[in-house]
């Protein structure tokens, strides 16, 4: 009988293992001191947009995104992503970092200032593909924030995780994207998990949802929530689009993954169409497919890979194959003042490594449909003790399977700590746990719970909670050494960006035509 994954981990010596290469992406809304969205550009001491390796912006002018170098250990992150934190708070004035994923006040779409990166050819491409954005789906669904968690393991593991399951004919490259997308198959399967353990977007400002329809109840005058939900954010009102329903991305392996992918950014979508590309002698959308390009493809996992400049992220990976793997589905935590804590990323690490270990056979068709299922279901109704998904033919109640779950990883936690000499693993885990057992203290239930004590709605609530953030951040000096480093980060990125622009020498139109052609 074939030795388990598992069974071969476990025969890995403590010298073998060199842990996880990780870093973040989080997103969050400037507002205003009134907590509607910010009007005012991104400010001018953060440096360009288009080039600081640190912070940019995502969507909006007014959506914030820091990012993180990529580090062998959870506290080497999170205190560069605090560093990053304390300087952007440093230089928002009267505004404040927006605590939650769902939005600080808006007034429809023309309240949502879509990113300026600038008049080179690369900065116009960034602003009209999110011109196509608003054009597609309306700019609300873009103002919603997340965190992004970017995860790897280091050449050394694979090159022995090679030698241990085989594969030998193999070149090492593709043997990765074959064990990333077996880790993909799995992540699919148990997404749901995330979305019991971490979704904290239950509520909203009445504002998002101003003349649109909807089934949410009534929190107070100023906020709606779902009764059951996890995560707002990931539902129906979130991240969502009919052309990409018609898509059936395949995440089985990295050819199919890839090749609907580039179908999809060459296949002509009628209602896109009739839209056009110019208007009034402005480009609305870089072209008139389902996708305009590979990241408007919304999922709760991206297989990446690092692209050189000008170069396509989906024709990197078609050459050189996976390189680390992107998880998309992570709200904000309101209550950390950089929106993600340690026990959440070190759990991340240890769900992620046992979606490699455990057998992974591809998803069929049916199955795909009740994984996504279940998925929406925790995502609209997670909070619901009695919730069912649908595992097989099996009908199993969401609670206890998750409870089940974190049990099946406490062996491998166990493992991880003896190597490393410490209970990171299994005190992650515990956390995860307590929001599971007795009377269910899930972060959904959590910020309705704080809300409700506190007697505000949404808006009023997530301000005080982006206030405590800022002051808890500013009280702590941020090292000289740092200081300097991001002041010049920012004067260096205003450089490039001047110099990028200098050095065009086509023009937009040429230069579009010349990426699509790539």
């Amino acid at each position: 009988m074939a030795q388990s994954r598992h069974h071969i981990f476990n025969q890995f010596a403590a010298s073998e293992w060199q842990g996880f290469r990780k870093g973040v992406e989080k997103e969050g809304l400037r507002a205003d001191a009134s907590g509607f969205i910010a009007q005012t550009p991104h400010p001018h001491a953060l440096g360009s947009a288009l080039t600081h390796p640190r912070i940019t912006t995502d969507y909006s002018e007014s959506l914030l995104e820091l990012i993180t170098p990529v580090y062998d250990t959870t506290a080497g992150m999170l205190e560069a992503l605090g560093h990053t934190h304390q300087f952007v708070q440093q230089n928002l004035g009267d505004e404040v970092f927006w605590a939650a994923s769902m939005p600080c006040g808006l007034d429809g779409d023309s309240s949502i200032p879509i990113a300026n990166y600038g008049s080179s050819n690369v900065g116009k491409m960034k602003h009209v593909y999110r011109q196509g954005l608003a054009v597609r789906y309306g700019r609300m669904m873009q103002s919603i924030a997340g965190t992004h968690y970017n995860v790897s393991l280091p050449e050394g593991f694979w090159q022995q995780w090679q030698r241990a399951v085989g594969g030998s004919e193999l070149s090492l490259q593709d043997f990765k994207s074959e064990q990333y997308f077996w880790l993909i198959r799995n992540f699919r399967r148990r997404s749901w998990l995330l979305m019991l353990l971490f979704g904290a977007s239950p509520a909203l400002d009445q504002s998002f949802v101003a003349n649109v329809r909807h089934n949410l109840s009534s929190f107070n005058a100023n906020t709606f929530y779902g009764e059951q939900a996890s995560s707002l954010r990931m539902g129906d009102l979130g991240y969502h689009n009919n052309a990409q329903a018609s898509l059936n991305i395949c995440f089985n392996e990295l050819k199919t993954y890839t090749r609907t992918l580039e179908r999809a950014i060459h296949t002509p979508w009628p209602p896109y169409e009739k839209l056009g590309i110019n208007r009034d002698g402005e480009y609305i959308q870089l072209n008139t497919n389902v996708l305009q390009i590979e990241n408007e493809y919304y999922s709760a996992l991206r297989p990446k890979r690092t692209a050189a400049s000008g170069e396509k992220p989906i024709h990197a990976l078609m050459s050189r194959g996976v390189e680390y793997i992107e998880v998309r589905c992570l709200d904000l935590d309101p209550f950390a003042a950089v929106g993600i804590t340690a026990p959440q990323v070190d759990f991340l690490d240890l769900f992620l490594l046992d979606c490699l270990l455990q057998d992974s056979p591809w998803i069929g068709d049916d199955e795909c449909a009740r994984l996504d299922n279940n998925f929406k279901d925790v995502v609209a109704r997670g909070r619901g003790r009695d919730l069912a998904l649908q595992l097989g033919s099996r009908s199993v109640n969401a609670g206890e399977t998750a409870l089940e779950l974190l049990d099946s990883l406490q062996p491998l936690a166990e493992q991880l700590d003896g190597w490393n000499g410490d209970t990171t693993y299994v005190r992650a885990l515990a956390e995860q746990r307590q929001k599971l057992e007795g009377s269910w203290c899930l972060p959904s239930q959590q910020v309705l719970d704080a809300m409700t004590s506190s007697g505000l709605g949404h808006r009023d609530w997530t301000l005080e909670m982006s206030h405590q953030h800022k002051h808890s951040l500013l009280a702590q000096p941020l090292p000289d050494a740092v200081q300097q480093q991001y002041k010049g980060f920012s004067l260096e990125s205003l450089q490039q960006q001047q110099q990028i622009e200098e050095a065009d020498t086509l023009s937009f139109a040429d230069y579009l035509r010349q990426y699509q052609q790539s």
